[in-house]
């Protein structure tokens, strides 16, 4: 059991929370995940480190409460504790030797970006940061990104805050004005990784995409989280979750978290009908 020490709400469906998590704060690098159980019963959830503080013995994870396991998870409190907390797993984003990176975020894949925009500032590195969101109702960490990197674009779709368009607009307008990353670090849904490789693709920047498909042991051995990366199959929780943008499948990708749309939605219809249960 591995109790909440601090919980917030960052918008109206993403949450933070604190766990106690000696250990794994000891290990943990910025772009590892956990596997967290909210109750004995409940799915186990791929999450990647938001935060980790060796010396507090604390992890930090940020989560979109999008179906029955992170509705779960969302309803536990302060104080209370999780029943399974499992990591650090896969790869470190492996940034040493960088001097001019680029990172994109997306939605609450920002809560990803953000521990590597981070550790590559704590290194000296140059960062600009480009995170974008649906509207200003749905921004999330500016104050911790701007803290990080030397310059900070927010975009949203419906121009409600920062510039209005998509990601991939400032990273070209960038790229083209002679910005020279030795690297794009890109993190969010799959259709924005997308295309920002194919924005970074003809001017030949390398471009490393974070990977968070279906998983569910995180060791390799269910298969379920396999991608098809430079014509090989690869498994995201102990290959990744960073892979080469330019080899990645992203259309089979889709296609593969599309699967269990319908079972899904059940789980959330029960599990929103267990909780108003709950409540009454």
């Amino acid at each position: 059991m591995f109790k909440i020490v601090k919980k917030r709400e960052l918008n109206p469906t993403v949450t933070e929370m604190v766990i106690e998590a000696p250990l794994i704060a000891k290990k943990a690098k910025a772009g590892q995940f956990i596997i967290i159980r909210a109750k004995e019963d409940s799915e186990r959830i791929p999450l990647t480190i938001a935060h980790y503080d060796a010396a507090a013995g604390t992890v930090a994870i940020i989560f979109q409460i999008v179906g029955a396991g992170t509705m779960q998870l969302n309803s536990l409190k302060e104080g209370e504790y999780v029943h399974d907390f499992v990591g650090p797993l896969g790869k470190a984003t492996e940034i040493e030797g960088l001097k001019n990176v680029c990172v994109v975020g997306g939605g609450v894949g920002c809560a990803i970006a953000l521990p590597v925009a981070q550790a590559l500032k704590a290194q000296g590195t140059k960062v600009t940061g480009i995170i974008g969101f649906r509207n200003k109702d749905l921004v999330i960490l500016e104050d911790e990104f701007r803290a990080c990197c030397d310059e900070l674009i927010i975009m949203s779709d419906d121009g409600s805050y920062g510039q209005k368009g998509v990601v991939t607009m400032p990273l070209e307008e960038k790229i083209k004005d002679g910005a020279d990353f030795d690297e794009v670090i890109t993190i969010g849904p799959l259709i924005m990784m997308k295309f920002v490789v194919k924005t970074t693709k003809p001017y030949n920047v390398k471009t490393v995409v974070s990977m968070n498909p279906i998983m569910v042991d995180g060791t390799g051995m269910c298969g379920g989280c396999r991608l098809t990366v430079g014509g090989k199959t690869k498994f995201a929780c102990v290959d990744g979750p960073d892979f080469d943008g330019f080899e990645v499948d992203f259309d089979e990708a889709m296609h593969r978290g599309t699967m269990y749309r319908d079972f899904e939605a059940h789980a959330r219809e029960a599990e929103c009908n267990l909780l108003k249960k709950e409540v009454e």
